[in-house]
């Protein structure tokens, strides 16, 4: 641990955006437009450890159901070349 995390006594809400992006905010602080708790707080390591073990997957939600939606189109034609033949 570094010397600023050691002094570092700030209690931090643990945040996420509607791109499901996640992130830390201090407690005392009003959390931004655009953010919303998740219902952790804690110190920053706590938090941060909070988040990577819910953030999985670091691509935003819009790119997410973009991607499913391709794959899902992509099935769609594939079946259809299928009944074709």
């Amino acid at each position: 641990m570094n010397r600023d995390e050691e002094e570092d006594t700030t209690i931090y809400n643990v945040v996420v955006n509607h791109e499901e992006q996640y992130s830390i905010w201090p407690v005392d602080r009003e959390i931004p437009l655009g953010w919303r708790a998740v219902g952790k707080s804690g110190p920053k390591a706590e938090c941060l450890a909070y988040i990577k073990e819910v953030w999985t997957d670091k691509r935003p939600l819009s790119l997410r159901k973009k991607m499913e939606e391709d794959e899902r189109r992509r099935q769609e034609l594939e079946r259809e070349g299928q009944e074709e033949q």
